[in-house]
């Protein structure tokens, strides 16, 4: 999709329909957008008409859509958006588009009633050449801000994989023009429509890593791809580690989960130096990220179900997470360093995987007694994590699909954060909260700690049955990244949407990158990433 912004009064001609924002109230619904400028045609009542309103339920609430016709004697008000009138008028639907109570439309939460109201409007256009949304007045959000989140959640909804279809595809939308009333406005809001188009376009890169059948996206493959991806950024060098270089390493966990595959492990090392750095103390701040990459886990030998089975190319979100992350950091100019590994294999069955009660040696030299061969994530991760610890970070995030406790403790929709550093955790959940992924923070008590205790190794790979699922494999990852400051995200649940909702469509939601690039682009983290390296 296309998306660009102009001037009230440049608004283009040919357009399928004009988005007018509209506030919820308790007096009913209140229009958000000032009616002053529109074109001839495309005048605005001063008021809606509470009783068309209860007619067609709406009350101005995020997520609602419904078109209404501006000129009555020339078409009347129609739910359906049918502009083939028998007068033949070429005038634009009107299309009202709830973005809630204007108290509430500011800050982090305003920002995601924007996304999710933009997304609206673009799945009640369908398929057409061109729309147009006006931006709410009066609101506690910039300009930049407000057309940034239009614009992310625009093309987020508008996402299709479609690489395997033969029939005719679904329509959408090609072209948004985001409408920010005068030219320095609409200057400002293509800005913000720019960046809002960028992160977007990294999430569904992730999505798409994410989609793409198993035997379609090898850890081969994904290498291939992330090596094309990058080849062209002067800021990101990529190191790719095969089988023979792995063992080298001595990253036991990862080739133990590759043992029962025909397909060999490799692992991704990505370095971003930042072009315009930002410097503390005489230092760049320096973040590694660490991405689960299981691109297709079917349990190994303590095997899945059949059904169990059918989502698990998912289980390499983490990893097309921070891909995705890296790839928009080095569009936008991040000001940090960036150390990223992805650790990435398939996890089958064979004569020669892994067995219930065999113990694996870590990078770091912990050992590690494998009792549940489904429980591989935090085996690869362990020496993600020393990896990552000997790079020097000021600070480590990893992203995994980790646990089906996640998912039991909070749903699909919202992912587990743990960690050892209490000032990390608040700054990835506060990215979090402006990106419009919801997280939440679980406890990562000591004294659960023996709960992975091994009658022979420094530990086991799961903790007591029904107790705690979430919080002992991160009481595991706990283990490899010594004392620096770490955050962990288990993913499990918000990686992949059931349905096509909001702004997420059924399958891969790329949950994660927005947050990271949050994250890295944050001024205020890089000056709190800086200082806690200097104690």
């Amino acid at each position: 999709m296309r998306v660009e912004s102009v001037a009230t009064a440049a608004l283009p001609s040919g357009l399928a329909a004009l988005g007018v924002p509209v506030f919820s109230h308790a007096d009913g619904p209140r229009l958000a957008a000032p009616a002053a400028g529109l074109p001839e045609g495309l005048q605005l009542p001063a008021e809606l008409d509470p009783s068309w309103c209860r007619r067609h339920g709406f009350t101005g609430k995020v997520e609602q859509a419904v078109t209404f016709r501006s000129d009555p004697s020339v078409r009347a008000p129609s739910p359906e958006g049918d502009d083939t009138s028998a007068t033949g008028s070429s005038d634009p639907d009107i299309v009202l588009v709830g973005v809630g109570d204007s108290s509430l439309l500011d800050g982090d939460r305003g920002l995601e009633s924007l996304r999710r109201a933009s997304a609206a409007f673009v799945r009640s256009v369908g398929q057409a050449d061109a729309a147009a949304l006006l931006l709410p007045g009066s609101v506690g959000l910039r300009g930049d801000e407000s057309a940034a989140a239009v614009a992310e959640g625009a093309v987020l909804a508008s996402y299709r994989y479609d690489d395997f279809r033969t029939g005719e595809n679904p329509g959408r939308l090609d072209r948004l023009v985001i409408v920010g009333g005068s030219v320095a406005d609409a200057t400002l809001a293509g800005a913000g429509a720019a960046r809002g188009v960028r992160i977007a376009e990294s999430v569904s890169l992730a999505r798409d890593l994410v989609n793409e059948p198993p035997s379609s996206l090898t850890p081969e493959k994904f290498t291939e791809f992330f090596v094309r991806r990058f080849a062209d950024s002067p800021a990101l060098s990529i190191e790719v580690w095969d089988e023979e270089r792995i063992a080298l390493e001595r990253l036991g966990g990862l080739l133990g989960v590759a043992r029962g595959s025909a397909q060999p492990p490799r692992l991704v090392r990505a370095e971003y130096q930042p072009v315009d750095p930002i410097e503390i103390d005489g230092r760049v701040p320096h973040l590694a990220l660490v991405g689960k990459g299981i691109t297709f886990d079917s349990g190994g030998l303590s095997l899945k179900t059949a059904g169990g089975m059918e989502t698990m190319k998912t289980d390499m979100g983490g990893a097309a997470a921070v891909l995705g992350a890296l790839d928009a950091a080095a569009a936008l100019g991040a000001r940090i360093r960036i150390t990223a590994l992805t650790p990435l294999t398939e996890n089958m069955p064979s004569g020669s995987a892994t067995k219930p009660g065999d113990v694996l040696t870590a990078r770091n030299g912990k050992t590690i007694e494998v009792l549940n061969t489904d429980a591989e994530g935090r085996l690869v991760l362990a020496d993600g994590l020393s990896l990552a610890v000997e790079s020097g970070p000021d600070a480590i995030v990893d992203l995994a699909t980790l646990t089906g406790a996640a998912v039991v403790a909070l749903g699909k929709e919202i992912a587990g954060l743990l960690g050892n550093n209490a000032a990390l955790m608040a700054q990835v959940q506060a990215a979090a909260e402006r990106a419009g992924e919801p997280i939440w923070p679980l406890p990562l008590p000591d004294d659960y700690r023996n709960h992975i205790d091994s009658e022979i190794a420094d530990m086991r790979n799961v903790g007591r049955p029904g107790q705690a699922g979430s919080i002992s494999a991160a009481l595991l990852l706990r283990e490899f990244v010594g004392t620096v400051p770490w955050a962990h995200l288990d993913i499990a649940g918000p990686a992949r949407s059931d349905e096509s909702h909001r702004y997420l469509a059924k399958g891969a939601t790329g949950f994660g990158v927005r947050t990271l690039v949050a994250l890295v682009t944050s001024e205020a983290f890089a000056h709190w990433l800086g200082h806690a390296a200097a104690g």
